[in-house]
């Protein structure tokens, strides 16, 4: 009897740690928000005490962090969080739960893990469209539609005049002549150039598993030629103020309104030269005493 103990625990320590597996009984747990949801794990050999669990947590945008670890909850989780045996139990999920969560168990060193992905469903809201109300033919038009609550993200339907939006329009009778993109993932209705026969009044809606549809309110879209009479009108109206102001500023000139130019006459050099005592000659020449002197 201890001759087989001894054998069991010597085949143990030479191959049971390396041999043992980490498995879950549901890979993929969908639970309603404000519920409570398990996530199991377990490991196939017996360590006993010997073995550490612990749970780890990575969300949608790729940041991990701790559940449980050495032994006990983390801070973050210890209100709602329970470990029984090796498995996790919420008692109230979020949205923000969304994601990946790894069971690690380790033992002298070696470890293994298995991964639960929990998706907490969200219905969706109604969804936020943005959609205009006038465009000018041939131009490029992009109709949004989008919902930040819906859990798993919602995908996207249009309807033009009630009437459902194929997403493949050149494979349906009626839509060949269609020249949309529809993506169901973002909810984009693209237009690369926008016809008269668009015209037309739409709406969204965002559906996912966890609820009900919602849809945006309903706006008509009204799709205008160039109104190339009122450009014409335009430039006609502009030439004519043109006009008008140069007639104005020629008649309030010939009237004196405005301020006259005065012409400047250039300035001439003056050289003074002072008269001789003894006389002398003027301008014409001749000399002439200017002064007698008298003893």
């Amino acid at each position: 009897m201890f001759f087989a103990w001894l054998v069991s625990t010597l085949l143990f320590a030479t191959s049971g740690v390396s041999s043992f597996s980490v498995t879950t009984s549901n890979a993929n747990v969908q639970v309603k928000e404000n519920e409570g949801v398990d996530l199991t794990c377990s490991y196939s050999a017996d360590f006993g005490k010997s073995a550490r669990v612990e749970w780890k947590f990575k969300d949608l945008t790729g940041s991990q962090k701790y559940i449980y670890y050495n032994g006990k909850t983390t801070s973050s989780y210890g209100n709602r969080v329970t470990i029984y045996g090796s498995n996790l139990r919420f008692s109230k999920v979020t949205r923000l739960d969304n994601g990946m969560y790894d069971c690690e168990v380790s033992v002298n060193s070696q470890f293994k893990e298995a991964r639960v992905k929990l998706t907490v469903l969200v219905p969706p809201s109604p969804p936020l469209c943005r959609i205009p109300s006038s465009v000018t033919t041939g131009k490029s038009t992009t109709l949004s539609c989008h919902d930040r609550d819906g859990s798993p993200p919602p995908q996207y339907r249009w309807y033009r005049n009630n009437v459902l939006l194929p997403p493949e329009p050149s494979k349906m009778s009626g839509f060949q002549n269609s020249t949309y993109a529809l993506n169901s993932a973002n909810g984009n209705l693209d237009f690369p150039a926008v016809r008269k026969t668009d015209t037309a009044e739409y709406f969204c809606e965002a559906f996912n598993n966890a609820g009900p549809p919602q849809r945006c309110r309903a706006v008509n879209m009204e799709v205008r030629d160039i109104n190339t009479g009122g450009i014409v009108a335009g430039v006609i109206v502009g030439l004519l103020l043109l006009a008008l102001l140069v007639v104005g500023i020629w008649y309030a000139h010939k009237k004196g309104y405005l301020p006259q130019m005065t012409e400047s006459k250039p300035k001439t050099n003056v050289v003074y030269q002072p008269p001789s005592v003894y006389g002398g000659e003027d301008d014409d020449g001749e000399f002439k005493q200017k002064s007698s002197f008298v003893v």
